[in-house]
This record gives C-alpha cells, sequence and structure tokens, in this order.
C-alpha cells in the first residue's frame, strides 16, 4: 500500500492514477488530518509526502511518523520543491529515505518508487542471523541495531546502509556503489541523501560512530577499531 499526501490536486490526481495503473494498492490524501486518520488503521509501505501542506507542514507530519517505533520500516518519499536545499537536508534529518524534487516526470517517480520498495524487499529477504564489530551488533532475524547490547532505533534505510558498510568492513563503498546498492538508482552528483544518512547513523551509535569512516573525494568505510 502506498500513501500520498500531497494538497496540490492536479498533482495528487496524476501521482494516484500513475501509481493505480501501473499496479499499486494508492491512498490519496490532501491533508494530514485524513492522512493520519487512515495511516493509525493500515500501515503502508510507502508515503509520498508533500512539504507545504495545510494543517501542518509535511515535516511535521514526518517527525509524527517517525516518532512510532512501528513505523521504522516505512518509506517515506518527500515531495520538495527543487530549489530548496534545506527542506530536501532537514527532510532526511528528521527520518525521510529519500526525495523527489519538484517538478518531476511521472516515469522517475514511478522508476524511484520501485526502486526504493525493491530494495527493502530484498533486505528483508535477506535477513540472516548477527553481524558484530566491536559494540555494535545488527541481528538480521530481529531487524535491530544493538550498541554495547542496548538497541539504537533506526529506519529501514539507516538499518541497510549500517548493514551495508558492515559486511563489507575495511572496504571503501563508494557513494554511487552505495546509493545503488540501498537505495537501487544512480548517484546523480548533486544527491545528499547518503551523506545526511551517514550523519544520521554516526550519531545514533555515539562514540562507536567514528568507526565509519570518511574517505576524502569517495565514500565511506567501516573499520574496526578493535
Amino acid at each position: 500500500m502506498i500513501y500520498i499526501l500531497e494538497d496540490d490536486a492536479a498533482i495528487l490526481k496524476l501521482v494516484e492514477y500513475t501509481l493505480s495503473s501501473n499496479g499499486y494498492s494508492v491512498k490519496a490524501f490532501d491533508r494530514p488530518s485524513l492522512f493520519f486518520e487512515s495511516f493509525y488503521n493500515e500501515k503502508p509501505e510507502l508515503v509520498l509526502l508533500d512539504i507545504m501542506l495545510p494543517e501542518m507542514s509535511g515535516l511535521d507530519v514526518l517527525k509524527k511518523i517517525r516518532s512510532r517505533r512501528e513505523c521504522d520500516d516505512v518509506i517515506v518519499i518527500m515531495l520538495t520543491a527543487k530549489s530548496s536545499e534545506y527542506d530536501k537536508v532537514l527532510g532526511l534529518d528528521l527520518g525521510s529515505d529519500d526525495y523527489i524534487s519538484k517538478p518531476f516526470g511521472m516515469m522517475e517517480l514511478l522508476a524511484r518508487v520501485k526502486a526504493n520498495l525493491r530494495r527493502a524487499s530484498k533486505g528483508k529477504e535477506e535477513a540472516s542471523d548477527k553481524l558484530s564489530y566491536g559494540p555494535i551488533t545488527i541481528d538480521g532475524k530481529a531487524h535491530t541495531v544493538l550498541v554495547d547490547g542496548k538497541e539504537v532505533q533506526m529506519t529501514l534505510k539507516e538499518y541497510s546502509l549500517l548493514k551495508l558498510l558492515m559486511e563489507n568492513e575495511g572496504i571503501c563503498l563508494s557513494r554511487d556503489s552505495i546509493l545503488n546498492s540501498v537505495w537501487g538508482y544512480a548517484f546523480d552528483g548533486e544527491n545528499r541523501t547518503v551523506d545526511v544518512h551517514v550523519r544520521r547513523i554516526r550519531e545514533k551509535l555515539g562514540s562507536s560512530g567514528s568507526m565509519i569512516q570518511t574517505v576524502a573525494g569517495v565514500g565511506y568505510r567501516f573499520k574496526n577499531n578493535n
């Protein structure tokens, strides 16, 4: 199930039609109150979320979604103004998984939705037992991250990115390869998604976040400090 929250009637109708005609179950909303009325009864797999909304901003909607532990696996793609770098980064900081800049083509939107859903599905299928380095442990079956035995709450994309880095311990992964592996599409040279997600993961890992090293001009590497 995909939810769309967008107050522009023309965009809402077009996005709903595009997704529905490609086989997706879709619910469309033009107000946050209607969105949450349905959200709490039926959790979607993915949300397309506009930033400029009546009643409350899309960023506040995102905060409410991410405040619920059971919604960590809901993919949230923000619909942002092309010129608003601040909104893009802030949305990623608050827990969105991705963003698409307006104006966007329906084929671009469809490709991005497919890529995010496909990678999320594959990630769940590839759940393994446990992966540990130093104080950090990933429990694949429980889909949790532990630091010094305490669970750290992470979104689906944060979990998948950390898992990818740990599985390739000591290997430098480019932003391009990370974006392809975790999000399922190519790096466009302007996308801040990887960098902001890495920063969020480091913050959540606390002092253990230093195990994720930046390789200048290339990407990131997970290095066991022990």
